[in-house]
């Protein structure tokens, strides 16, 4: 997707353009939540173009691709000598992103004892340093993305209220590209396009019978997941027109998921643990979804970070993952 442009012709989220350019001139925090793959990271990327920090650094961090002992450098930054290989120091995510903005993605992965520090940062608007002897101002604009509701985090004490009030100042939703199944074509075509343009090859179009075939999906992978399908299409396509033999779906559902993994444990025999249970569901609804994490926590109703604890475990015991 380009930048500039968020393709659409549904009516909610051209009026949540709108507002996202209108809270794009405050310093208000950002909370932007949605499903994964319906733009989240592209709106952020649309207020800081909009906003009069424009000029200055976008820098983006998933919370949920870095593990929690590296996380807190990578966010705020360590001195030389803080811990056994530091032998420079190093600046922050914080520090690169001053004056300017950052995109704290997936915060709800964020470990909670690094969520009281992000709190001190936004309330103090200065970061320390691992290590480091005094604190280093910041002018950062906070926006931070969530595929998972965080009322119900903070219900749950995964996550801090009162973090969750600093960061909630201003609240976007991205709806499901199931919510807006008149902006499939569209993309469908622009996706076409742009393949097209960096294969350097003529525009193909779409048969009706493949525009009806996305048109019927429900798209647990929203737009992210319409990109790839039109991506493959366009390499199996030998035509000038992709016909219904080029679209590849995958046909997801997470009750029929948790159907397929549950059916595949028989129950308890002796000598069988419950971590052995346990291993069976994850590994057998990871390979269900072909490897894809995101899918597989979802259909299994537990975090990320959950899950990606869980892999680093077996890799540890020797199982490939």
């Amino acid at each position: 997707m380009e930048l500039d442009s968020i393709i659409t012709g549904d009516k909610k989220v051209l009026d949540l353009i709108q507002l996202a350019k209108t809270v794009a001139q405050s310093k208000a925090t950002v909370l932007i939540q949605g499903e994964s793959g319906t733009g989240k990271e592209l709106l952020a990327q649309l207020i800081h173009q909009n906003s009069t920090r424009s000029s200055r650094a976008f820098v983006a961090i998933n919370c949920a691709a870095i593990p929690e002992n590296l996380l807190e450098s990578e966010l705020f930054g360590y001195e030389r000598g803080a811990f056994t290989g530091a032998v420079n120091s190093k600046a922050g995510k914080f520090e690169f992103a001053n004056s300017g903005t950052i995109l704290l993605d997936e915060i709800s992965e964020m470990d909670i004892r690094l969520q009281a520090k992000l709190l001190r940062v936004i309330q103090e608007c200065e970061v320390d340093r691992i290590g480091g002897r005094k604190p280093i101002p910041v002018d950062v604009r906070i926006i931070a993305t969530t595929n998972r509701n965080l009322a119900e985090c903070v219900k749950a004490g995964t996550f801090r209220e009162d973090l969750y009030y600093r960061l909630n100042v201003v609240n976007l939703t991205l709806p499901a590209l199931r919510d807006r199944i008149g902006d499939v074509k569209l993309l469908a075509e622009h996706f076409l396009k742009t393949q097209c343009e960096q294969d350097k090859r003529p525009l193909v179009s779409m048969s009706e019978g493949a525009a009806s075939l996305l048109g019927a999906h429900i798209w647990p992978g929203n737009v992210r997941e319409l990109e790839h399908a039109i991506e493959r299409a366009m390499i199996t396509c030998q035509e000038a027109m992709i016909s219904e033999r080029d679209i590849q779906i995958e046909r997801y559902d997470t009750q029929t998921s948790r159907s397929i993994v549950a059916s595949q444990v028989q129950g308890w025999v002796p000598g069988r643990t419950l971590d052995d249970i346990e291993r069976t569901v994850i590994l057998e609804a990871l390979n269900y979804h072909q490897g894809n994490r995101t899918h597989t926590a979802k259909a299994l109703g537990i975090s990320i970070r959950t899950l990606r604890n869980k892999l680093a475990d077996y890799r540890g015991l020797g199982i490939r993952v």
